[in-house]
């Protein structure tokens, strides 16, 4: 810097004097023309030499002067500039990023670096090269923020729309994403932030915000903002209500930061593609939220479960509006549908959600009832409808949206869950053991072989309505463990001591003979372990993950769950 410095002055020196020469050469040519002294070849050299110092005048062409060595004293400097901030920026350790640290990071640049580079700025910019000085920061540190993210393995941002199929694909990268912003823009962008004041301040607000500006466009802001929109464009489905609110609860817990680093001007960019990103988040949350109950309206013509299962749709929604009005979405929800109501310039009162949600839940009863009333074989209708007041008792009460709907509300559940129950065990196992009864054989004086035949012939009449009742309700699927059990257990107590105290007795008739297993074809402990293994969801088979569109049907009254709340328990 002291070299350059004395070079300065030297042409300098060499400039202001420049113009002394040049006048004296002037009249010395005007006095050689004048007075014929010299002849025209040195005449021609003379004035070649005044044009030469004539265009030394201009500072565009004082490399000329000095055969090039101020612009090699300026390249040095600005090799300098970057050497000096290669060296000092180091990645932010993930460790650092881990903590709870305050909002605002530490400067990453030493002080004394800080001062030289702010030095060699002065003189660089007095010779029209501080773009070129900004260039190479926003280049260095731009690579410094980038390496502080490689470690976060960001390759998700760069997915495109029809790269997934739906949000549940993609669901891990979203949760990512929030504390992967929250980290980029409170330890990274704060600090580069802060560091560009620093540097720069003595070139005003424009030059440093700009150069800031650069560095986050640069480093991956936008980035971040291109995944959460992209999210928005995706399939509507219900669980893209919860992803939406993810991202705008990411995004407003970090409006402060987003408004004091990108609120310049120099930020238009960022600040359009946030405005863009909040917009289109707030919109699709309220359009599938709103939309909700008439998707559940629709479910209400598709055809009841063939095996009396609780349908996804019943499982998903007692879980998805439990989570609508839980701790974690209800305000964020809530903060929602007032900004997107008073863009239309409408009030918005906290009843309106609730009441929306109830009006939900009571349309899944009325497809319930409707669908209780859809089945031809009663057995399955009772089976359907014990298996589902039950799931809605168990899966509400405790649980804010049970107390919401109140205490009656679930107790005519679970009443109406015990009035299926006793009916479905009365019309269906509970006259298997009529098959076996002793009429006629303890007083029957026909003798044993007669006796053998009547034993006969209501064994086989018991096998066969057992094997067909076994064969038909084996497929069923009961998904509440508890509510299995027991009714299995009703079943067993229905059955079995009948059937062993009957096989003791009897059983010795028919034993004895070569064609025994064709009556006494079930051991009592095998029947018990057929009866107690009835009803056990099927194994869930993991497929692809390509889900249908929200807008059309679930398909059967269920929607795809396989990430969110399985109807297999």
């Amino acid at each position: 810097m002291a070299v350059l410095k004395r070079l300065e002055e030297a042409l300098r020196f060499l400039g202001e004097n420049c113009g002394l020469a040049i006048q004296w050469l002037e009249d010395i040519v005007e006095y050689l023309e004048d007075n014929t002294v010299a002849d025209e070849r040195y005449l021609a050299n003379l004035k070649k030499a005044l044009k030469n110092l004539r265009e030394l005048q201009n500072d565009e062409e004082k490399a000329r002067l000095d055969g090039g060595l101020l612009e090699a004293a300026l390249d040095k400097l600005e090799n300098e500039f970057r050497q000096l901030l290669t060296e000092n920026s180091v990645p932010l350790p993930m460790a650092a990023a881990l903590g709870d640290q305050a909002c605002i990071a530490p400067s990453p640049l030493p002080v004394s670096v800080i001062h030289k580079l702010q030095a060699i700025l002065g003189r660089l910019k007095a010779n029209n090269r501080l773009e070129k000085c900004i260039s190479i920061y926003v280049e260095v540190r731009s690579s410094n923020v980038r390496a502080s993210l490689q470690a976060l393995n960001l390759d998700y941002l760069e997915i495109s729309v029809s790269e997934f199929n739906d949000v549940q694909s993609i669901e891990g990268y979203i949760g990512q994403w929030g504390k992967h912003l929250e980290f980029a823009v409170k330890h990274l962008f704060e600090a580069e932030y802060k560091l560009c004041n620093d540097v720069f301040e003595r070139m005003g607000l424009d030059v440093w915000m700009g150069c800031f500006s650069r560095i986050a466009a640069q480093a991956g802001i936008l980035a971040f903002l291109q995944f959460g929109k992209t999210v928005t464009e995706s399939k509507k489905d219900p669980i893209k209500l919860l992803k939406l609110l993810d991202i705008f609860a990411s995004l407003n817990k970090l409006r402060l930061d987003f408004n004091r680093l990108f609120g310049g001007a120099a930020c238009a960019e960022i600040q359009n593609l946030t405005r863009d990103l909040i917009k289109s988040v707030i919109d699709g949350a309220a359009e599938i939220f709103w939309e909700l109950l008439l998707q559940v309206e629709l479910q209400r013509q598709s055809p009841p479960p063939l095996d009396g299962n609780v349908p996804r749709l019943v499982s998903f929604i007692t879980d998805y509006c439990n989570k609508l009005l839980g701790d974690d979405y209800k305000p964020i929800l809530t903060q929602v549908l007032i900004i997107h109501r008073s863009w239309k310039r409408q009030s918005f009162q906290e009843k309106l959600l609730v009441t929306e949600i109830l009006n939900i839940v009571k349309a899944v009863e009325l497809n319930l009832e409707t669908w209780i009333k859809a089945y031809e074989d009663p057995m399955l209708m009772n089976f359907f409808a014990m298996n589902n007041h039950w799931h809605l008792y168990k899966h509400l009460k405790g649980t804010k949206l049970g107390d919401l709907l109140g205490d009656s509300w679930l107790r005519e559940h679970e009443n109406y869950k015990e009035y299926y129950s006793t009916i479905f065990l009365r019309e269906s196992w509970g006259k298997l053991p009529s098959h076996l009864s002793r009429e006629g054989l303890i007083l029957f004086s026909g003798g044993r072989a007669t006796a053998r035949d009547l034993v006969k012939k209501r064994l086989k009449k018991f096998n066969e309505v057992f094997d067909e009742m076994y064969g038909k309700q084996s497929g069923w699927v009961m998904p509440e463990r508890d509510l299995r059990e027991k009714t299995c257990q009703l079943i067993v107590q229905a059955v079995v001591p009948v059937y062993r105290s009957y096989m003791q007795n009897y059983g010795p008739l028919v034993e004895q003979e070569a064609s025994s297993t064709k009556y006494a074809k079930y051991t009592v402990q095998k029947l018990e372990e057929m009866l107690s293994c009835l009803y056990r969801p099927k194994p869930v088979r993991h497929a692809s993950l390509r889900g249908r569109q929200f807008s059309g049907k679930y398909g059967n009254g269920m929607p795809d769950l396989r990430r969110t709340a399985s109807a297999v328990v």
